[in-house]
């Protein structure tokens, strides 16, 4: 995740107020946003529609495979030739999975795409990506190698089913220089095409159970979400509400009671009041007006390695983060087996 300075809260909140303007002619057809407490977080499960839930119960995690994915990119993803070393490795386990994998280059890096078609053709895809660079100096297992070792267990699990919905999976390229790769790849228009929402992993790894050791952006409420990091948070832009309750509905697999629990939190008027919300590649979905969350185990918020060479694979919490990745695959399962709109 893109670190926070001051100038780049600044800026963050100068692209907030762009992507209002950007999207302002489409909020006419989404539903008023509340005008009490703006920051309404959603602790009981909002579900969807019987006719979107899935037929069979998602596949499962196997807690393994994700913590050697970790390992396998356990090295600093900075300078251009270790990028190109974890970009080789995520073209290899793409293609090792049945994916096409295709590289989108740009000036200073180059984003992983592959797509899987869905069997209905006016269905929108879900995309769900990750970012596969780090900050100079630390190895990332958390930032962002947990999140990339996730999109890869969905690409395993996923690539071969068959849904109404395509899944399409992105891996981009310096994120942390200021959300470079999402940008890219948001200004190809071709890259949009047929897109319904999208799943940004951010952080999956890592969770603590003091007392006090979880802290909040400012803007948000604290009291209801409590102070042990030990959940899952998921932040959703408040006209594509659909995105979010995916994460809510209970799965059907009795085996799943023990996973984290879920924290939704919906973001009126595209983080124009918390530029923190705004420091991953969710943001530049929201300027373009498409449903996007971010899903995450709160980073600095939470994580003291953040940005740290003590950010290793030692640290995560293996529970956590295979119980994570459950819960993600649940939601992706059951948003590329519905066929509605994911608008409000």
């Amino acid at each position: 995740m893109k670190k926070a300075s001051a100038k780049q809260v600044g800026l963050g909140l100068l692209m907030a107020i762009a992507l209002i303007v950007m999207a302002s002619c489409n909020l006419s057809s989404s539903q008023p946003l509340p005008i009490t407490s703006p920051y309404t977080p959603h602790p009981t499960p909002h579900t969807l529609s019987q006719q979107t839930l899935p037929t069979q119960p998602p596949p499962q995690v196997d807690p393994d495979r994700l913590f050697q994915h970790v390992k396998a990119l356990n090295f600093e993803r900075y300078q251009v030739g270790d990028r190109d070393r974890a970009r080789r490795y995520l073209v290899k386990t793409l293609t090792e999975f049945g994916w096409k994998p295709q590289l989108q280059a740009f000036e200073g890096g180059v984003n992983v795409f592959a797509q899987r078609p869905g069997t209905n053709a006016s269905a929108g895809a879900i995309l769900v990506n990750a970012h596969y660079d780090t900050v100079n100096g630390s190895p990332g297992a958390d930032d962002n190698g947990s999140a990339i070792a996730a999109t890869l267990e969905i690409a395993r699990l996923l690539g071969s089913c068959s849904t109404p919905r395509p899944l399409w999976l992105a891996f981009f390229d310096r994120e942390e220089a200021g959300l470079v790769g999402s940008l890219n790849f948001t200004a190809r228009p071709e890259n949009l095409a047929n897109l319904a929402g999208v799943v940004n992993l951010e952080m999956m790894g890592y969770a603590c159970h003091t007392a006090g050791c979880q802290k909040y952006p400012e803007g948000l409420p604290v009291k209801p979400l409590g102070d042990r990091g030990d959940f899952l948070g998921v932040i959703g832009d408040q006209e594509h509400l659909s995105l979010l309750n995916a994460f809510q509905v209970p799965s059907s697999n009795p085996s799943t009671s023990n996973l984290p629990a879920i924290i939704t939190v919906p973001i009126p008027f595209k983080g124009l009041l918390t530029p923190d919300v705004l420091r991953s590649d969710h943001a530049p979905f929201w300027a373009k007006n498409i449903g996007a969350v971010m899903v995450g185990d709160t980073a600095n918020f939470r994580n003291p390695h953040y940005h740290q060479p003590s950010d290793t694979p030692e640290t995560l919490d293996r529970t956590f983060f295979a119980g994570a990745t459950q819960r993600v695959i649940n939601a992706v399962s059951m948003l590329l087996d519905s066929q509605g709109s994911l608008g409000n």
